[in-house]
């Protein structure tokens, strides 16, 4: 075994070296996608999915060349590594990729337009001198128009930092939106269960408890209340789950206003503004020196 030195290139991401963390991003790789594509020279989108409804399965023609269709919208997944701002769009696009149509093909092309003016941004890590886990979950009720289930998200930071995020459609249909943010409330805990655990085997001692912050009173009354479970038998797994985790200290469920829900930008398209305002909240900045306000070293190769 060799020790190359510190990282600054690896599987397609850079990794850029400041005073207070590491900036990656994958702008190599995005315009490797953009050139496959044929859209180097495309015009730049404000945001990668418009606040439209979501498009149906069967609407518009097929695809004259599926395979190609899934070549790019895979190549895209591999981005949002970097990129938690493509998450939600690339997700809607994954939903097709079984039988991709005109209208498919055109909400992936408003996502490469809009890497080709971002493509320099990546993720800011930042150093933290008080360790702490904080999440945000939102729920999209009911918005898949072929199968009414819902899409849930969540971002998890740790300290400053994102360190997880996510944008699923449900597996199965929720009858209220109090019961499709509860799963996404879910969700997000186990997923703060397993990093809790992941830093107490790194010997990382977290002495407080998670928060995890949703912008529906009903599911932040369910986590904590069993007077509430005589209503919520269909979800009584989840209930459990998340009252264990309440109970023994790990989790906090609490409400936050809607404005301020960051999670919002894995669930549903935003205006403009509120979708950059997020993503400058997601750690998601330009380059390294706008991000950590220092000048870049690259420490070496790998």
């Amino acid at each position: 075994m060799k020790d190359l030195g510190p990282v600054h290139f690896f599987l397609g991401i850079q990794v850029c070296r400041t005073a207070d963390g590491f900036f990656l991003s994958q702008e190599q790789y995005a315009g490797d996608v953009l050139d496959r594509a044929g859209l180097v020279d495309c015009k730049p989108a404000s945001t990668p999915v418009d606040t439209k409804a979501k498009v149906s399965s069967a609407t518009g023609r097929p695809c004259s060349d599926p395979t190609f269709y899934r070549r790019i919208v895979g190549a895209l997944q591999y981005l949002t590594l970097t990129r938690p701002d493509l998450s939600y769009a690339v997700q809607q696009v994954c939903l097709h990729m079984h039988s991709p149509r005109d209208v498919h093909w055109t909400l992936v092309k408003r996502i490469l337009r809009y890497v080709r003016g971002t493509a320099h941004k990546g993720l800011q890590l930042r150093r933290s001198s008080t360790p702490s886990l904080t999440a945000y979950s939102d729920a999209d009720w009911a918005g898949c128009p072929d199968t009414r289930r819902s899409t849930s998200g969540f971002c998890i930071f740790f300290g400053d930092s994102l360190v997880s995020w996510s944008s699923k459609r449900q597996a199965v249909v929720s009858r209220s939106s109090a019961e499709a943010e509860y799963r996404g409330v879910a969700n997000a805990a186990a997923e703060c269960c397993w990093l809790r655990h992941l830093l107490s085997e790194l010997h990382v001692k977290l002495d407080k408890a998670t928060l995890v912050y949703c912008d529906n009173i009903s599911a932040v009354y369910l986590s904590t209340n069993p007077v509430h479970h005589g209503r919520a038998k269909h979800v009584e797994l989840d209930v459990h789950f998340v009252w264990e985790k309440v109970a023994v200290g790990d989790i906090r469920v609490a409400h936050i206003p809607t404005r301020q829900q960051l999670a919002d930008i894995m669930t549903k398209g935003l205006p403009t503004t509120l979708f950059e305002d997020f993503r400058s909240s997601l750690c998601v900045f330009d380059d390294a020196r706008t991000a950590g306000g220092v000048k870049v070293e690259f420490v070496g190769t790998r």
